[in-house]
C-alpha cells in the first residue's frame, strides 16, 4: 500500500473542507460553500484573476451595465436643453451544468498511512486542488461537440468554454499562413489592432501555455543574439507592454487576449460534499466513498472586448 510523503507540506493554505462536511448529505451552507469554491479558484494562476458570479439559480442571466462615450456637453447658463446620457444595460445568459468528482478510500490505507485518520482531509484538500484545475481546463477547453472517439470526450463535452466561444465570437487572429504559424512580434500587435480601442485601457492581458511562453521568449532571445542587442525581462514578459498569464490548462496552438474579468465562471451554492461507509459495497469492500456535487459554466461578458491567437505551429 503506498504511502503519501509529506503530507502536511503540501496541504492547501486557506480555509480546509474538513471532514465534519463529508458526512451523508452533506450539503454546505453558502458561506461554506463560498469558502470551497474559492479555495478551487485559488488552486490555479488564473482563478484569481477572471469573475466568479455565485447564484441560486442554475440558470439565468448576468447584468451588464455601462455608458457611452463623448456624453460632456456644453452647459448654457439658466437653462437645460433635455440632454440626459444614455446607461446601457444588457444581459448574458448562463445555464450550470451538473458534475461530480467521486473517489473512493480502503480502511486499510488508513491503518497502514502515516497520516491515520488525517489522511482523509489530506486527500479532501488534493481532490478540492484537483478540481479546481480540472474546472479551469473546462472552463477553458470544454467543447459539447466533442466526438466520443475523443479520449477526453467525458470530460470535454460537458460545457463549451471560452476558447470555443471566443472562435465563435470575438476577434480571431489566424496565423495559419502568417509565419508558417510561429509567434512573432507581429502576432502580438495584430491581436491588438483587432479590438477596439476602447478595451485597450491597460487591462488587457496574455493568455497562454507556458510552453507558447518559452517558446516567446526563446524566439525574441534569439532574435536579440541575432541582431547583437539586448531584451529585457520586461519585454518578455510583456509583449508590446502588455503583460503575460501563463495558463496551464491553455492548448499551445492559441493564445488570448482580453481583460481577464471579461471571462467570468458562473456556480451556485449547491455544493454537496458527501462521504459513506455504510452500504454492503463499503462493508464488504471495507472503503469509504466519497463525492463532490456541484455546477459550473464559463461565459463571457463582451466579445467584443476580447481576441484569439488561431493556427499557431505546434511546440
Amino acid at each position: 500500500m503506498p504511502v503519501l510523503r509529506n503530507n502536511r507540506q503540501i496541504l492547501k493554505e486557506g480555509e480546509t473542507i474538513t471532514t465534519g462536511n463529508l458526512q451523508a448529505g452533506g450539503i454546505l451552507a453558502p458561506e461554506q460553500a463560498s469558502k470551497f469554491l474559492k479555495q478551487t479558484f485559488d488552486a490555479t494562476p488564473l482563478g484569481n484573476l477572471v469573475r466568479h458570479e455565485i447564484k441560486k439559480s442554475k440558470t439565468g442571466e448576468i447584468d451588464k451595465i455601462g455608458v457611452g462615450r463623448r456624453l460632456l456637453r456644453k452647459k448654457v447658463e439658466n437653462s437645460d436643453d433635455g440632454y440626459r446620457a444614455d446607461v446601457k444595460h444588457g444581459k448574458v445568459e448562463y445555464t450550470c451544468t451538473n458534475g461530480r468528482l467521486p473517489w473512493e478510500i480502503t480502511e486499510d490505507t488508513f491503518r497502514e498511512n502515516i497520516e491515520g485518520q488525517n489522511y482523509e482531509r489530506v486527500v479532501t484538500d488534493l481532490m478540492t486542488a484537483r478540481l479546481g484545475c480540472d474546472l479551469e481546463d473546462i472552463y477553458l477547453n470544454g467543447d459539447t461537440d466533442t466526438p466520443e472517439e475523443d479520449p477526453d470526450h467525458d470530460f470535454l463535452y460537458q460545457n463549451d468554454g471560452w476558447i470555443k466561444q471566443l472562435k465563435n465570437g470575438s476577434h480571431i487572429v489566424d496565423c495559419t499562413s502568417v509565419s508558417a504559424g510561429l509567434v512573432t512580434l507581429d502576432t502580438f500587435y495584430r491581436a491588438l489592432r483587432a479590438i477596439p480601442n476602447k478595451y485597450n485601457n491597460g487591462m488587457l492581458r496574455w493568455l497562454m501555455s507556458p510552453h507558447r511562453m518559452q517558446e516567446w521568449e526563446r524566439y525574441i532571445l534569439n532574435q536579440a543574439v541575432t541582431a547583437g542587442g539586448i531584451i529585457t525581462d520586461k519585454r518578455v514578459e510583456n509583449p508590446a507592454a502588455v503583460p503575460v498569464v501563463p495558463v496551464p490548462a491553455m492548448p499551445d496552438d492559441c493564445m488570448i487576449l482580453t481583460n481577464p474579468k471579461n471571462l467570468i465562471t458562473v456556480n451556485t451554492y449547491g455544493v454537496v460534499i458527501r462521504k459513506t461507509t455504510e452500504g454492503k459495497d463499503a462493508i464488504m469492500q471495507d472503503k469509504r466513498f466519497y463525492v463532490i456535487h456541484l455546477d459550473f459554466d464559463a461565459i463571457i461578458e463582451e466579445l467584443d472586448a476580447a481576441a484569439i491567437i488561431t493556427g499557431l505551429a505546434a511546440i
